[in-house]
């Protein structure tokens, strides 16, 4: 996990820095990294905050969360072959720790062929924990500095997430599902505006991929 903690490091950053900006406590950004902890739907969700909880923006916030999560759904597919067999009481804690960093790593370990579980498990917990800790600093940094954008911390993200394709690379051929995903996501952010990009890329991106696979 290590050469992945910078990016997760400033990714962590970022939101402490929205959540500064948005008025939050810094107990409850930290608190809201331990137990939503949903990286790319915290910092979306907190940057629409509204001035005041109503029954309405509470169903938003929580349908844009779902919404932006729906990711996990793949990934929480993608791994079972592998973990299919374990009882629920070891999955469904270890899935709820489950995200991008220690899939990326734990889908090439197990393509090299790995199969101990206990490789997902630690990988969640070190990206668990640096995420919860590097919200602090964040929100002391955006205390200070007031707008992210002035520093180009809004880069952060899509920038951590380009990285990590870096390992995900097996050619021209399959990366044809990236292209579709991108092209798709895009042209829903263009017309239709809202997270609905997240559903289409990632739907698209899936199914060219099951076309192209062998």
């Amino acid at each position: 996990m290590l050469p992945l903690l910078p990016g997760l490091i400033a990714f962590g950053f970022a939101f402490g820095t929205v959540a500064a900006r948005k008025g939050f406590s810094l107990f409850e950004a930290c608190m809201m990294s331990a137990t939503v902890y949903a990286g790319v739907a915290q910092i979306v969700v907190v940057e629409s905050w509204p001035q005041q909880l109503t029954a309405g923006a509470i169903a938003a916030g929580a349908a844009v969360t779902a919404l932006v999560c729906s990711r996990f759904l793949l990934i929480g597919a993608s791994m079972r072959p592998w973990l299919g067999g374990l009882p629920a009481t070891k999955i469904y804690p270890m899935l709820y720790l489950l995200t991008e960093p220690p899939w990326l790593l734990s889908t090439r370990y197990y393509r090299n062929g790995g199969n101990d579980p206990a490789f997902v498990l630690g990988c969640c917990a070190i990206t668990w924990v640096t995420w919860v800790l590097s919200t602090a600093p964040g929100y002391w940094l955006g205390a200070v500095i007031g707008d992210p954008q002035r520093f180009g911390l809004d880069l952060v993200m899509p920038a951590f997430f380009v990285a990590m394709l870096v390992s995900l690379w097996q050619g021209p051929r399959r990366a044809i599902s990236w292209v579709v995903g991108s092209a798709v996501a895009l042209a829903t952010a263009q017309f239709f505006g809202g997270f609905w990009y997240v559903v289409t890329g990632a739907l698209a991106g899936s199914i060219t991929g099951g076309f192209i696979d062998d």
